[in-house]
């Protein structure tokens, strides 16, 4: 039975991609170009958004991703930006340590 579970687990091809960054960034019209939605009318999230995306016939579902999106015309909140990730990543580290 085991082994049934484990080829299902290969053939499992979803995967969950969390999208997080600064507001303003772009997340929403990153994610609206990609599932080919008009992006002339975006008007700021608020809380966050779940869509589904399929990619070669598979959804991304489970959390194995990361894309940190950086407005880099937004020079000012540039450093910022870069402190708010270092910290998600630490936290991040500390859960994974914790584990272990």
């Amino acid at each position: 039975m085991l082994k049934v579970l484990r080829k299902a687990r290969l053939k499992d091809k979803e995967m969950r991609v969390l999208m997080l960054g600064m507001d303003n960034a772009g997340k929403s019209t990153i994610v609206q170009r990609i599932l080919n939605e008009p992006i002339d009318e975006i008007s700021p999230t608020l809380g966050f958004s779940i869509k589904t995306l399929e990619h070669q016939g598979n959804y991304f579902e489970k959390t194995d991703a990361l894309i940190w999106v950086v407005d880099a015309m937004d020079r000012f909140r540039i450093e910022i930006c870069q402190a708010e990730l270092a910290g998600l990543l630490k936290e991040e580290a500390k859960t994974i340590e914790a584990l272990f």
